[in-house]
């Protein structure tokens, strides 16, 4: 996508992979007067380990703001997120999560569980492996699915009715995102028979802008 983008002549692609910060861009949810969830840098990693200390804290500055909207942060750093979580102010309409594909990144829950983030979520996506056993105390929200796309390695439906059951042991709303594969629009996101899209109890009120 990036390199797309870089080819449509977007000028905030100029480099496309190359990590580049955008300050000019950190402001601009100030100025979306209407209350919506956000997903944060879904193409980047806002805890890169070149993503400067003073830059994240410009970000969530801004987020803090725009107290009227629903961030949501997604990082595989997860290990630099535990590093600096003391040094972040953490805005109630933030939601953090990591990324946990197998079992080779568990680590990475414990990281997040340590931060000062108020709602916490994990994104089992895309799911390549068994993740039996989950600790899921202090975590808000699951997140399940498929990989996607040409070359989509196959996701096993046991792993995902585990990690449903294995959230509803434990009280953590379960959110089935999609089977995946080469053409996920066909395979749908049906989980036993119904969709999954269960979302954490709001701890906030949003208003808009002019509320």
């Amino acid at each position: 996508m990036a390199a797309r983008l870089q080819a449509m002549g977007q000028a905030n692609y100029a480099n496309g992979f190359a990590l580049t910060l955008q300050p000019h861009m950190l402001e601009l949810p100030l100025r979306w007067k209407r209350s919506q969830t956000i997903f944060v840098n879904s193409m980047s990693d806002l805890f890169h380990v070149s993503v400067p200390l003073d830059y994240i804290q410009q970000v969530f500055d801004v987020m803090a703001r725009a107290h009227w909207h629903r961030f949501q942060v997604l990082t595989k750093r997860a290990d630099r997120l535990n590093a600096i979580s003391a040094e972040i102010d953490w805005p109630a309409n933030v939601w953090m999560g990591t990324s946990v594909e197998s079992d080779r990144y568990r680590s990475r829950i414990d990281d997040l569980r340590a931060s000062g983030a108020h709602v916490k979520f994990l994104s089992l996506e895309p799911l390549l492996g068994p993740l039996p056993d989950l600790d899921l105390a202090a975590i808000d929200w699951v997140i399940v699915g498929g990989e996607s796309g040409p070359g989509a390695r196959a996701m096993d439906p046991g792993w995902v009715t585990d990690l449903r059951d294995q959230c509803q042991r434990a009280g953590v709303p379960f959110f089935f995102k999609q089977w995946g594969g080469k053409n996920k629009k066909q395979t749908g996101r049906v989980l036993e028979g119904r969709l999954w899209d269960e979302m954490p109890a709001d701890r906030l009120v949003l208003h808009s802008a002019e509320a």
